[in-house]
């Protein structure tokens, strides 16, 4: 399986950060001027014609979804008129651009950076879409679809969750256990140290890496709610809350990979695939680095272990891509009627049959063609309570590019300077977050 970032063939490793499919340095809310190029298409005021604003510009997710839309004309009779930009322009002007004059529909990320736009009202309401689709998702999955005013703005199409990955054969051969408790995971770290295995790959290079880590950390220790308010900017990062994640983080530090920041994702990937290192916690993307079909077969993965039981397993962040409605659609009953396909176990299996990269957000889409590690994935994300999008998904992406990632670098090269890092990254939340 050539697992690879959702919708993304791959890109060159000088865009890698923005192109990645789980955030980057998008300038939401930074006003970054509209280039002509990101306008809508305009053709939606035909009843038979809707407008997709789309960022899906590379080849493997660009013809899954027109296999989709030739789909929903051959059923409705509909065309899709589809507006395609290179992802990262999109994801840089999205601002500006639905406040200009957008496409019907348009591509982008559950969570808050949905939420975003929802509360500015640069993206329209779609209850009535979710009373007929509402059947087809799991209640997390639905939660992650709804704006904080309730309704619901997004649908989802695709996922996939980071976990702890390691090879079968490395546990076999000696005698590991899949640990489900801090303490049982500390222990391993410990035991393959003596083993003469590096415990937790790590490459921390393109600095969005460790975002995720620190979401793991974060949300087993103070559970979904505090995760996600602290994303939001509304808890403290001075909170004694926040200390205690990172001391829990400060207490396997020395069981990563050294010289994260210098090493990247795939270098450290490499690490797992040649056996050198025990466990490596990434998405399932991680799977693109072991091309040989043997390897492949041996990489498994189990979900972060438990720190405080009241809050168990019970989160999985699972980075999510769907579609919302724009703020005044040239076609609206014509957009509704997409959604509504959208939402279908149908098009997830179009979609999937073209990019099975990723795994479909439908509890009644087909699974009978996953790969056992798809299978697990989807197994992982239907079953969770609580599900995350990824740091720079869950927040603002000014503030996470700008702040957390050379904070969270420079806490892995210093993880004693912590009191001061949470003041600093406090101060500079307050600042960026009163000014949208």
């Amino acid at each position: 399986m050539n697992l690879h970032f959702p919708g993304h063939s791959a890109p060159t490793p000088s865009r890698r950060t923005l192109l990645r499919g789980i955030g980057g340095a998008a300038a939401l809310g930074a006003g970054i001027p509209l280039l002509s190029a990101c306008g809508g298409s305009g053709s939606a005021a035909d009843p038979k014609t809707v407008s997709v604003g789309s960022n899906a510009s590379d080849a493997v997710p660009k013809k899954a979804f027109a296999d989709i839309y030739a789909a929903f004309k051959k059923q409705s009779g509909v065309t899709v008129d589809v507006n395609t930009k290179d992802h990262n322009t999109f994801q840089e002007q999205i601002n500006s651009y639905l406040q200009g004059t957008p496409d019907d529909v348009f591509n982008w990320f559950a969570g808050y950076r949905m939420q975003f736009f929802a509360s500015k009202k640069l993206a329209s309401p779609i209850d009535d879409v979710w009373d007929k689709i509402g059947g087809n998702f799991p209640d997390a999955m639905k939660k992650l679809s709804k704006g904080q005013d309730g309704k619901y703005y997004f649908v989802p199409l695709y996922t996939y969750p980071w976990a702890i990955f390691y090879r079968k054969s490395v546990f076999q051969q000696h005698g590991y256990e899949v640990p489900t408790t801090w303490d049982q995971f500390v222990d391993l770290c410990k035991q393959m140290k003596k083993d003469g295995l590096v415990p937790i790959a790590f490459g921390d290079k393109d600095a969005w890496p460790a975002l995720g880590t620190f979401d793991q950390i974060n949300f087993r220790t103070n559970g979904y709610d505090f995760h996600v308010d602290l994303m939001a900017g509304k808890a403290a990062w001075t909170d004694a809350k926040v200390r205690t994640a990172f001391d829990h983080w400060a207490e396997i530090l020395p069981y990563h990979q050294e010289g994260a920041v210098g090493r990247t994702w795939q270098d450290a990937a490499q690490s797992l695939a040649a056996k050198k290192s025990g466990m490596y916690l990434l998405g399932t993307f991680v799977g693109q680095q072991f091309t040989n079909e043997a390897d492949r077969e041996d990489l498994d993965f189990f979900a972060f272990p438990e720190i405080d039981s009241a809050y168990g397993q019970d989160t999985v962040e699972a980075p999510t891509d769907g579609f919302l409605l724009s703020k005044a659609p040239k076609n609206r009953s014509g957009a509704v009627k997409l959604l509504e396909y959208l939402g279908s176990p149908a098009a997830e299996q179009i979609y999937l049959t073209s990019d099975p990269n990723v795994v479909a957000a439908s509890t009644k889409a087909d699974t009978s063609s996953y790969s056992a590690l798809q299978k697990k994935a989807y197994e992982m994300i239907s079953g969770a309570k609580h599900l995350t999008q990824f740091m720079d998904r869950d927040s603002r992406p000014d503030f996470t590019a700008t702040v957390m990632q050379p904070a969270l670098q420079k806490f892995i090269r210093d993880p004693k300077g912590i009191d001061s890092l949470l003041s600093s990254i406090e101060r500079q939340k307050k600042t960026i977050f009163a000014s949208s």
